[in-house]
């Protein structure tokens, strides 16, 4: 039903007739109906045949009608504001937006107030004919209820895409590129993969985000919001002024990315509302990992050390940095971490750690005091040994780590595969006594009042089972697939034939931890036996014989 247009007021003869044009993507399956071309055309001539002057078009090309932060829109509501405007026509109510509440506010509140006329074609509604606008609202919510509907398909198709193992990041990061022959794939970039192994080279070398970022900065690479537009990669990040100035947030995500590793990560985060454009991070246990998916810039074993070495940031005092064993030091009996003692009146060669426990209260526990200078000899010396060992007994290595792996799986199996059962079995009664409960109340055999606290209890049970059924279930599932990883350690051991002394990143590379017993002093001496077990990265506590 058409509107029939009525003599405009004097006022308005010589302010603009607005016809505003609007599409979306979705619009565009629905056929040539809403293309721009057709809206113009019966926009233009609904206003040259009811005798609307002074026309000028608004067109928004490419927005979702949930969105009113449309360019053209914004224009036209300046212009409202400045009281230029004095009719909008558009094709329908859908034109204006698919928002019931935003919609509504526009067309009941600020049209209104501002003098503008309104008139959607199609709908039938024109704010002079305020009898014939009953409808509106319902419109309104029709219209908002479709943006609802056909985001959820979307949401459909995308989470079904995602759970297949295919990226959904629009933009691979900085690293990679698209494959041209398959823009689903993703390729090394052979002029920035570089830069990213540098990045993680220098975490495993001790250098801190903030540093890290800093020598980018002072090598003039440009930061990747400034590398794509240099590339004429479309990119939601803007380049700052200073097209090299990298910041340790920067660096700090690019070391956390997994994808650096070869693994596709989807459904980091998420948006509360389909109205809302903001996307907040979901929980880690709530996003898929698919591993090896593409060519990774980093391997596996750097990449985890990377990690750890992150989990466990060392802070800074007024003498810098502290020592890269500190945060990797614990106490063999009370398990609390050892503390770094150190200051300006203290000589460096007699600096030492101490067990935490004991500096904050001596009665519960020893102080395990080690020199750094000590630990450092006993830790090179036993990294010379295992590497050794390891490199000219190449086979015996991995049998005997093997071996000693399938001991300790076995025994942890043999526990957690009990209290498994043990769990599932409480479960299921728990299940067959709330069924009966049910029936017991139904029958009068238990009062209300006695049915909702003990079905709370049995409920809140139930929940910490299920819990820790679940966490049950993931511990023997890693231990029946996680092998002794050899592999990954002798691949480190490869890397340095011959070491010398310790550096950070040497440190890193092997040690995971490090326990320290309390040192017991010799008989008729006045030299002290201390022993410290270390615990190797990927093999754990393992001290194969020393040649």
């Amino acid at each position: 039903m058409k509107t029939q247009a009525q003599k405009q007021p004097s006022s308005a003869l010589n302010k603009i007739t607005a016809l505003y044009c609007r599409l979306s993507k979705d619009d565009e399956l629905q056929g040539e109906s809403n293309s721009i071309t057709n809206q113009k055309v019966m926009l233009q001539k609904y206003a040259d045949e009811n005798h609307f002057s002074n026309t000028q078009f608004f067109v928004d090309d490419g927005y979702s009608g949930t969105n009113f932060d449309r360019p053209d829109w914004m224009r036209l509501n300046t212009l409202i504001e400045e009281g230029c405007i004095g009719t909008l026509i558009v094709k329908d109510m859908s034109r204006l937006g698919r928002d019931y509440l935003k919609v509504g506010y526009y067309t009941e509140v600020l049209f209104p107030s501002s003098d503008v006329r309104f008139i959607a074609i199609n709908n039938g509604v024109d704010s002079a004919n305020a009898q014939d606008n009953d409808m509106t609202p319902f419109i309104n919510i029709f219209n908002e209820f479709y943006a609802k509907d056909t985001s959820r398909k979307i949401r459909a198709v995308f989470k079904a895409k995602g759970q297949s193992g295919k990226a959904l990041a629009p933009i691979p990061p900085y690293g990679y590129l698209k494959d041209p022959e398959d823009k689903t794939r993703w390729i090394i970039d052979e002029e920035t993969a570089p830069i990213v192994r540098e990045v993680f080279r220098l975490c495993v070398a001790g250098y801190g985000t903030s540093h890290i970022a800093n020598h980018l900065k002072e090598q003039k690479v440009l930061t990747p919001a400034a590398y794509y537009a240099e590339q004429g990669i479309k990119h939601p990040r803007k380049p700052s002024e200073d097209p090299y100035f990298w910041t340790a947030a920067t660096i700090s995500q690019m070391l956390e990315r997994q994808e650096y590793a070869g693994h596709t990560v989807n459904f980091k985060t998420t948006k509360k509302s389909f109205k809302s454009k903001k996307q907040t991070k979901t929980d880690p246990k709530d996003r898929l990992v698919f591993k090896n998916t593409h060519e990774a810039i980093v391997d596996e074993e750097t990449f985890a050390i990377v990690q750890k070495l992150r989990s466990g940031k060392r802070r800074r005092t007024l003498k810098g940095e502290m020592p890269v064993l500190s945060g990797m030091l614990y106490c063999a009996d009370c398990g609390a971490k050892l503390y770094q003692t150190r200051g300006a009146n203290i000589k460096e060669e007699n600096e030492y750690f101490v067990c935490g426990t004991y500096r904050k209260n001596r009665g519960k526990c020893t102080n395990h005091i080690i020199k750094n200078k000590e630990l450092d000899a006993i830790l090179l010396q036993e990294l010379r040994d295992i590497t050794a060992y390891a490199r000219k007994h190449e086979q015996d290595f991995v049998s005997l780590l093997e071996k000693k792996h399938a001991s300790e799986m076995t025994k942890n199996l043999r526990k957690h595969t009990k209290e498994l059962e043990e769990a599932e079995e409480r479960n299921r009664k728990l299940d067959q006594i709330m069924q009966h409960l049910y029936e017991d109340n139904l029958d009068g055999k238990v009062s209300d009042e006695r049915y909702v606290k003990l079905q709370t209890n049995y409920d809140t049970e139930q929940r910490d089972l299920e819990q820790r059924i679940s966490e049950l279930r993931g511990i023997l599932h890693e231990a029946k697939t996680q092998m002794a990883n050899t592999d990954a350690f002798l691949t480190q051991v490869r890397k340095y034939t011959d070491i010398q002394e310790l550096t950070p990143e040497i440190i890193r590379t092997f040690v995971e931890r490090i326990e320290v017993e309390q040192a017991e002093k010799i008989p008729g001496t006045r030299k002290k036996n201390q022993t410290i077990h270390i615990y190797w990265n990927f093999i754990g506590n393992s001290e194969p014989e020393k040649n």
